[in-house]
């Protein structure tokens, strides 16, 4: 099994191994082409997302800046849109539902390390992925780490730190992210 393969099925994984340097080279190279791309040039920004990313709805739009580690493992859903400063480390694949909405510096994190000091030394990783339900506002700054999902209609707080999963239907908030009340439509 190759070190991508380890990676993607969250097995720990080298990630100094040549081909995972490759792909992460690769995802600097065409964000900052795209971060060079006019953004009134909205067809070329768009080509070389879906380039990019594992795979996209027709519509879609991400503000610059925008940071990834590898791209291939973001699954960008239909109406979605991440304002400014979104960074997405996607070592695990991140799941990005339909009209979803990030506002400016929204993070996901899929890698993790051991708790133990000697095997965090060792410089082996593990990835969990993530998952965003449709329809789902995630408030600036906040911060989804490895393994949460968040369910659909649901809306994250600014600020939150999310690091347990998310029902549908809900506004959480807060360090830790918790459930405030419920959506009723």
């Amino acid at each position: 099994m190759t070190e991508k393969e380890k990676m993607t099925q969250g097995l720990p994984y080298d990630p100094f191994d040549k081909e995972l340097i490759a792909g992460r080279l690769r995802a600097r190279r065409l964000v900052k082409e795209i971060s060079e791309i006019p953004m009134d040039k909205e067809k070329q920004r768009r080509h070389l997302f879906k380039e990019l990313l594992g795979s996209t709805g027709k519509g879609f739009y991400v503000e610059n800046p925008f940071i990834c580690d590898y791209g291939y493992n973001i699954h960008w859903g239909e109406n979605s849109y991440a304002n400014f400063g979104c960074i997405i480390l996607d070592a695990a694949p991140v799941h990005i539902g339909k009209n979803v909405m990030l506002a400016p510096a929204v993070k996901i994190f899929t890698a993790t390390h051991p708790l133990e000091y000697e095997a965090r030394n060792s410089g082996i990783e593990s990835a969990k992925p993530v998952v965003i339900g449709d329809n789902v506002w995630i408030g600036g700054g906040a911060i989804l780490n490895p393994g949460v999902s968040i369910g659909n209609n649901s809306v994250i707080g600014s600020g939150s730190v999310v690091t347990k999963d998310i029902p549908e239907n809900v506004v959480a908030a807060g360090n830790p992210c918790k459930v405030i009340k419920p959506i009723e439509n």
